[in-house]
């Protein structure tokens, strides 16, 4: 076979040098609304998912979420515990998806919310793109996508890669977790950028930011008003939170006091948000040079 020196065309359909594979149709996700919650590493996603599916499932929706980190743990303050991932699962059955059986890889939680933790390659091995497609090609053979109301996908901090970028492939809206300070917003500008790159081909739109772990939200609010972005929840820098993952459970599992029942409220109020529907965002992200000057005190 004669050797094929075609230059490869490096202009993908994501954006400008994208590689991308694209989705096939018979992965996407139907019958459910589908929101991917993303941020800098350690900014709260998973507490903000966790206690976001807690939230959906008091409004009486059906809810699934799905942990995108290789450290799996998404779900614990759901579950109580810390539940294998579908890597895991299918290196024991040497990769053979058809011997599994749905509860090995889907765990149920706080107020039945059913919890996966898709795992990743060992560090420098492999992509995430492909365990989050095994993981939702699984769910799909296991119909456990028919019964689901919400699909939360709990996304690790950076999205400069393709393959921690595809739960944007199946989801309706994006959702980004910030703080009121320079490195979490400066993140935010980033990953609004490859929320619009996939958002070209695929169905996801910005549904707006959390602000999280803020006294005050000046900053952030300050950078939406300058480039068209939304902030839709406040969930202030609480101590309660802390030791709600200290117990290994969600806001909604601890004793009443006084700050952990406006979180609540706030947490409620978000999902009935995402629930009732979001306008899809179009925000223009500023170059790094312009978020640096338009950031903090003269």
């Amino acid at each position: 076979m004669a050797l094929d020196k075609t230059p490869p065309i490096l202009r993908g359909e994501d954006g400008e040098g994208s590689v991308q594979v694209h989705q096939d149709e018979s992965a996407a996700i139907t019958g459910a609304k589908v929101f991917s919650v993303y941020g800098k590493g350690g900014i709260g996603k998973s507490t903000t998912s966790s206690n976001l599916s807690a939230a959906f499932s008091m409004l009486g929706k059906r809810v699934l979420q799905i942990g995108c980190d290789p450290k799996h743990d998404s779900t614990f303050t759901l579950t109580g515990t810390l539940v294998p991932t579908v890597i895991d699962i299918l290196k024991e059955v040497d990769f053979h998806p058809e011997e599994l059986r749905a509860e090995d890889f889907v765990f149920e939680g706080f107020n039945g919310v059913k919890c996966v933790e898709a795992g990743g390659p060992p560090a420098g091995t492999g992509c995430g793109g492909y365990v989050v497609g095994q993981t939702v090609k699984l769910l799909k053979q296991h119909h456990m996508l028919e019964d689901t109301d919400v699909v939360i996908f709990d996304v690790l901090g950076d999205v400069v890669c393709g393959g921690f970028a595809a739960p944007l492939q199946h989801a309706d809206r994006a959702l980004i977790v910030t703080a009121n300070d320079f490195d979490s917003i400066y993140a935010m500008n980033r990953i609004i950028a490859a929320v619009q790159a996939k958002s070209k081909n695929y169905k996801v739109r910005l549904a707006g930011c959390v602000a999280n772990r803020s006294r005050e939200t000046d900053e952030v609010d300050r950078y939406c008003s300058t480039v068209g972005f939304n902030r839709i929840a406040h969930m202030p820098d609480l101590d309660a939170i802390r030791r709600s993952r200290l117990k290994k459970k969600t806001l909604f599992e601890m004793e009443d006091d006084e700050e952990i029942v406006q979180v609540r409220k706030e947490y409620i109020r978000l999902a009935e948000t995402l629930w009732n529907g979001t306008e899809p965002l179009a925000p223009a992200p500023l170059p790094d040079r312009e978020i640096f000057e338009l950031l903090g005190f003269d």
